[in-house]
């Protein structure tokens, strides 16, 4: 009755061509959950666990209450294939797709598979090394070629803090054999090197404070599966805002802006993918060079957006980068952590917005989670990029004679 019951609900989910079907996972009871994208952005996961043989499919009614805190650890997984209607509507056909958990099974790595890691960052860096190295291992697990660390990953989001653990980073180029040069490089490259060689994966680095002579900047490196490094971006608009009753933050307090457009070429699955950080999302301007000039197909913005403006703009400008340029949007944020309950943290505690995304050409959110600690997993079709601006050529109809746009 379960299977002939969920069987009946599945064909009615998949037969409506904008309902789509994600598929929430995480690490403590042994139940697939079903539900839509809308559920899977407003519901926390409560009944949860490891994928067995023995496992089902049960109502996300049964499973799924409505909250806004994360209490387990979860992994959101989508595999879309994406095409035009006769309608001329652009949908989302999903197909659930069942994989190993445990952490001895292995699935074998997908080319077109990306990977979105959320994870709480303390204090120690050490740890944060512990927790990223944890999950990077989880999505090598889950077949990931690619996967894109949060923003500020290795220390506490303060102006304060930057400069106490910031690292020399390496320049594009660089290998993990480098780093036994007599340049010394920091722990969290290096460790980011290593991960890409050890599990043969694309990583986008998050950011990491970087210091460079007498300056400190927010910086996102680039690896390829070798270790090499392909792409090194500096945060280009810095984090200074004032909002009245919001937040009061400037990242020029301490950090130096970047003046580089960044992108780099991840093979036949992924083509080319520009790369900006946090704030750099809220500039068009940026995000049309990447596309119009290096022909990118992903953008990867780490990000760390707040209770303030988090709520009201991160999913809208995902969406909106991604329509302006008709291709693939990933973003991943710090988990939101609690403040230190009783005494004081030596620096101001920030509170993230979390909700790491993927959002396609079209515009749609295709995986989401909440706030709390999670990965986010999607297979990317970058076919759907050049059929997305063959149908609606924007890129071929800009009116140059009245505005341009390049790159200084």
């Amino acid at each position: 009755r379960y299977i002939a019951k969920t069987n009946f609900i599945m064909r009615l989910v998949c037969s409506k061509p904008f309902v789509t079907t994600a598929l929430l996972l995480s690490t403590s009871s042994s139940i697939f959950l079903p539900t839509t994208l809308a559920a899977a952005r407003s519901t926390t996961v409560r009944a949860t666990s490891a994928f067995t043989s023995s496992s089902r499919f049960v109502s996300s009614k049964r499973s799924v209450t409505p909250s806004r805190s994360v209490t387990s650890s979860s992994v959101v997984f989508l595999r879309t294939n994406n095409t035009f209607s006769r309608k001329h509507n652009y949908y989302r056909q999903t197909q659930q797709f069942k994989m190993s958990s445990t952490t001895t099974a292995t699935t074998e790595k997908v080319g077109n598979r990306v990977a979105c890691l959320q994870f709480p960052v303390t204090s120690s860096k050490s740890t944060n090394i512990e927790t990223a190295t944890r999950k990077i291992t989880d999505a090598a697990s889950k077949g990931a070629s690619l996967i894109v660390l949060p923003e500020i990953w290795n220390s506490p989001y303060a102006t304060a803090a930057f400069p106490e653990y910031a690292e020399v980073l390496p320049e594009i180029g660089a290998t993990i054999e480098d780093g036994s040069s007599s340049i010394e490089y920091g722990p969290s490259s290096k460790f980011l090197m290593s991960q890409a060689a050890k599990h043969s994966l694309w990583i986008v680095g998050g950011s990491i404070p970087e210091i460079s002579g007498d300056k400190i900047y927010n910086t996102c490196l680039c690896i390829d599966p070798t270790g090499k490094i392909v792409g090194k971006h500096r945060k280009v608009h810095l984090f200074d805002i004032d909002v009245p009753g919001g937040i009061c933050f400037k990242e020029s307090d301490t950090l130096s802006a970047g003046d580089t457009f960044t992108a780099f070429d991840a093979g036949e699955d992924f083509g080319m993918i520009g790369v900006g950080i946090c704030y750099d999302i809220r500039f068009p301007e940026y995000a049309l060079v990447l596309c119009k000039k290096h022909k990118c197909n992903i953008l990867i913005y780490p990000g760390a957006f707040n209770m303030t403006t988090g709520p009201a703009h991160w999913e809208l400008l995902q969406r909106g980068r991604a329509v302006d340029n008709q291709c693939y949007v990933l973003t991943a944020s710090p988990a939101r952590s609690d403040p230190p309950s009783s005494e004081e943290g030596k620096y101001p505690h920030y509170t993230a917005w979390g909700h790491s995304t993927v959002v396609s050409p079209w515009g749609e959110v295709v995986a989401t989670c909440e706030e709390g600690e999670s990965l986010v997993v999607a297979d990317l079709d970058v076919s759907k990029v050049k059929e997305m601006r063959m149908g609606i050529p924007t890129g071929m109809q800009k009116r140059e004679d009245m505005y341009t746009l390049s790159e200084v």
